[in-house]
């Protein structure tokens, strides 16, 4: 019995050893010859599905982009959809090689997983259906609806400390509100803003960004992931030195 006890745990043992994924390096990348990506598929115009069924977005072409860097060919990828809870734990996990997936970038994150340079500066915008507002001025005693728990409340309240700030659980609640007339504006963040007015277009996005906000490329962490960093890094810098990254995010009606 004890000889039978010993044999189960050893086996269970080798069962979890065996089960562990272990993220690729570049060398290894290379030698698949697909680089391995989680995106967003719901968040215009970052990475979203068009009318045709196929992923989209200012991330998409940066992962494509990336699979030219890396493999010499754009189409040499796999783009994985995932939702928020999954970004981080794909990477760490070794699921996937890279996240592209609106994460921002900060201390508690980058603890966990490397992040790449920022490929766009997101923050906090507005959006109004109101044809007499068309900048912060017109805003100092509006209703504006903020996102309940989001560092958005204490943005506004800084920059428009008359203002009165309605909390919304979601964006289809703020969505109501404005139509129905109940607030004047919607802060939140550029990059979502951006999406809601090309969809919605009787909305009004500010030009304005009301704080700054990097979104970065998330990669593992390891001695051994080095070269794949490097890699994505240059690459991004030399991007946005050339122009290409502000020419993709002023494309897909990103504000620069």
């Amino acid at each position: 019995m004890r000889k039978f006890l010993s044999l189960l745990i050893i086996s269970l043992l080798l069962g979890v050893k065996n089960s562990t994924v272990i993220a690729a390096n570049l060398e290894e990348i290379q030698k698949r010859g697909k680089l391995i990506v989680a995106v967003k598929d719901n968040v215009r115009p970052l990475g979203f599905v068009d009318e045709n069924n196929k992923l989209q977005g200012l991330e998409i072409d940066l992962a494509r982009q990336l699979a030219q860097e890396i493999l010499g060919d754009p189409q040499a990828i796999i783009l994985q959809p995932v939702s928020n809870q999954e970004r981080l734990q794909k990477v760490i996990d070794g699921e996937v090689d890279l996240a592209i997936a609106r994460i921002t970038i900060n201390d508690s994150r980058a603890r966990l997983v490397n992040f790449s340079p920022y490929y766009y500066l997101d923050g906090t915008g507005i959006i109004t259906n109101n044809y007499q507002i068309r900048s912060l001025s017109h805003l100092s005693r509006a209703k504006i609806a903020v996102l309940n728990v989001s560092s958005t409340i204490a943005i506004i309240r800084s920059e428009l400390p008359q203002a009165q700030l309605i909390g919304v659980n979601s964006y289809q609640e703020a969505l109501t509100l404005l139509e129905t007339r109940k607030v004047d504006a919607f802060a939140a963040d550029n990059s979502i803003l951006a999406g809601w007015g090309q969809e919605y277009p009787q909305y009004y996005q500010l030009p304005l960004r009301l704080s700054g906000e990097g979104l970065g490329v998330v990669m593992p962490k390891g001695l051994q992931y080095a070269s794949l960093r490097g890699r994505v890094n240059q690459a991004i810098t030399r991007w946005k030195r050339s122009g290409w990254l502000a020419e993709r995010a002023e494309y897909w009606g990103l504000p620069w």
